[in-house]
């Protein structure tokens, strides 16, 4: 199923994402209520959330070789991990806000997982049992800033600072999928998830192990090499394999 977060009528409501049309779902995915009502719209009439409304992104840095290598920075031997806060989720086709004291802003394409149960201390055997699907996420970043706060809440928290969408499939395997992004429709970052450094079992494994992934949390799987900056007026877009295209412009 191709779940979706919307709202119709002044309304918010979760469905199922067809080629042109959404059928409507009573309840919600994260907490097992979610039931089709047989009545469907078309798509057109929707207006797209992020998908799902996260208490936290956890994001991995450095997960791809050629990301590392593009910094000169060593491949990790541990997952670099970091938080973006619930107040950086925007959905697709909306604006990503370029801050003021931000002077490079970044995109970086990446997969995401979505937790559909609460986890802790999950077995990596067992980690897949505890993901609702995959949705494409923007982990945009003002890269100026990143070096200057020794981390990286800063450069990587702002509201509109993660993009997701436009729909949560648990129709993919995600363990080789195409993950491309455009700027202005010019390919930047072009890969494959079968290149990540740390697999998604084990992403949830070690992280479940330290926090409680609560259902809708996303974990951010890290971005390929390529990343460069954009500038206000621009069209970012990215796309994975089986997850559609997220599409947002730079205001």
């Amino acid at each position: 199923m191709k779940y979706v977060r919307f709202i119709y009528n002044g309304v918010e409501r979760y469905g199922s994402m067809g080629k042109n049309s959404i059928k409507i779902a009573d309840g919600s995915p994260f907490d097992n209520t979610f039931k089709l009502t047989g009545e469907e719209i078309p798509s057109s009439e929707a207006v797209l959330l992020a998908p799902t409304p996260f208490s936290k992104a956890v994001c991995i840095g450095l997960n791809y070789r050629d990301h590392a290598e593009e910094f000169g920075l060593p491949v990790p031997d541990a997952p670099v991990v970091f938080l973006k806060p619930s107040t950086s989720a925007t959905g697709p086709e909306t604006s990503i806000i370029y801050p003021e004291m931000c002077h490079r802003l970044d995109y970086e394409a990446e997969l995401a997982v979505v937790i559909g149960k609460k986890a802790r201390h999950v077995k990596e055997e067992d980690a897949l049992d505890y993901v609702l699907g995959y949705t494409i996420a923007n982990d945009v970043t003002a890269r100026d800033l990143q070096p200057k706060n020794g981390q990286w809440t800063i450069a990587k928290g702002f509201d509109t600072f993660m993009p997701l969408g436009p729909f949560i499939s648990d129709e993919v395997d995600a363990s080789s999928l195409m993950i491309t992004s455009r700027v202005n429709g010019e390919t930047k970052q072009m890969s494959n998830t079968s290149n990540l450094i740390f697999t998604i079992p084990y992403l949830i494994s070690y992280i479940s192990n330290v926090m409680t992934l609560l259902p809708g949390d996303i974990i951010s799987t890290g971005t390929p090499g390529g990343i460069s900056g954009m500038k206000k007026g621009d069209t970012v877009e990215i796309e994975i394999e089986g997850l559609g295209i997220l599409r947002n412009t730079i205001g």
